[in-house]
């Protein structure tokens, strides 16, 4: 175990004038960042040392239960159109992506996994369209995904490079001057289509900064890359990024194909009367199940960062550092937890504080962490927002119409935490 201790040598130690904090930010007059960091970084250590055969005997135990789904749906999807087939796709899809995807490409089982060669971040879902299909086959491409998601939002959380930042994202619908009532219902339909409108093209987007990144080019001068590219976007032909051609191609045209058209085509070859009605059928059931699956994943990712008690930053923070730390808990929300079940149902991002802090454990870990990163909070007085995800659903979409706004982390206090993590690097390699 880490031991810590009361005191600290931070920055408090030599007082400095601020501005006066707004109401609710109180807490941040006494905080010790050096302490706080120390106690994150202890716990997190822990938690990895801890991870074995049974972190892996609880991924196969959501597989399991994401394939209980899929037999289900695709079982029953001959029948005409009805809620219990649409929910059972809609869950496979959506436990495919935010459990099994997402932290086996975050590396939560690269340690852990005796099965190399595919539950590892370098390998799930990555490197062929084969490994696509096989892995997690979505609107989204995994190489693109992991740029954006991984890399871009993580280590940017809820700054301007944040690609997944509501509050810039929305800007558009927020400043708009139209009734509220036309606002709440462009989100509306967002809600159902944001996968394939929003999420897809914008992770491509990024793929293909990266890559220009990594070619030395530079970012046309008439492109803003913190603008969202979303279908919108790609239709009026404004993305100097990628065509509509080349995304449909690479991105989106194999997944509306293969998942909606020729899976269900076994239905079509049945020795039976109606087997244009199965295989009819069986394509609703799935454009039903999509519009599920976006509502729900909508409901429980969208609403991880977003309320007018979520922090916004200014500067980008090493990774990893004290400011990293505490921004991943002020601009992040937890829902209800505490068992597979209803965990499982939020697609594990009920556990979001918890991930952000230490992005590559597995999903145990962050049941385990829950309510000791909660200890640690409340030890230094650090808002640690949990709350019914429904209440989360209201604040997001305030954000999205422009009704709240996101609260901004005090500027004096955040260049004075910056500069305590310079401080600290420094003296790690001895400059």
């Amino acid at each position: 175990m880490c031991q810590t201790n009361s005191t600290s040598t931070s920055s408090s130690s030599s007082p400095k004038v601020h501005t006066t904090l707004a109401p609710g930010d109180e807490w941040i007059e006494s905080f010790d960042l050096e302490s706080f960091t120390r106690d994150v970084k202890c716990l997190g250590a822990t938690l990895e040392a801890q991870q074995g055969p049974a972190d892996v005997a609880h991924l196969n135990k959501i597989v399991f239960m994401s394939n209980l789904c899929a037999f289900i749906g695709l079982s029953t999807m001959w029948a005409a159109p009805n809620l219990v087939t649409a929910f059972f796709l809609s869950l496979w899809t959506f436990s495919r992506w935010t459990m099994i995807a997402h932290h086996t490409c975050h590396g939560g089982y690269d340690k852990c996994h005796p099965n190399k060669k595919r539950w590892n971040r370098f390998k799930f879902a990555v490197g062929s369209f084969w490994n696509r299909l096989c892995d997690w086959f979505d609107w989204m491409m995994p190489e693109a995904w992991n740029v954006e998601h991984n890399n871009r939002h993580h280590y940017c959380l809820s700054e301007l490079d944040d690609p997944d930042l509501v509050e810039n994202n929305l800007k558009d619908i927020r400043n708009a001057s139209i009734p509220l009532l036309f606002k709440y219902a462009i989100v509306a339909l967002n809600m159902l289509t944001w996968k394939w409108a929003y999420y897809a093209p914008n992770t491509y987007k990024e793929l293909k900064l990266a890559q220009m990144r990594r070619r030395g080019e530079s970012i046309p001068t008439d492109a803003n890359p913190t603008d969202a590219v979303t279908i919108k976007v790609l239709l009026t032909g404004s993305n100097p990024f990628f065509t509509l051609s080349e995304f449909m191609l690479v991105v989106a045209g194999p997944y509306l194909l293969i998942h909606f058209f020729l899976m269900p085509l076994p239905y079509l070859f049945l020795s039976s009367p109606d087997a244009a009605t199965y295989y009819s059928n069986a394509v609703k059931n799935l454009f039903y199940a999509e519009l599920l699956t976006n509502l729900h994943s909508f409901v429980a990712i969208v609403t991880n960062h977003a309320g007018d008690d979520m922090y916004r930053f200014r500067d980008s923070c090493k990774p990893f550092s004290g400011s990293f730390y505490l921004r991943q808990v002020l601009a992040s929300v937890d829902f209800q937890m505490g068992n597979d079940y209803v965990d499982f149902m939020h697609g594990w991002l009920n556990y979001q504080i918890e991930h952000h802090l230490w992005p590559n454990l597995s999903m145990l870990s962050y049941q385990k962490a829950a309510p000791l990163v909660r200890d640690i909070c409340k030890k230094h007085n650090v808002p640690y927002v949990q709350e019914n995800v429904f209440l989360r659903v209201k604040k997001t979409v305030d954000i999205m119409v422009g009704t709240s706004s996101m609260r901004w982390f005090p500027a004096d206090y955040e260049a004075e935490y910056l500069e305590a993590d310079k401080a600290v690097t420094a003296k790690k390699f001895g400059k």
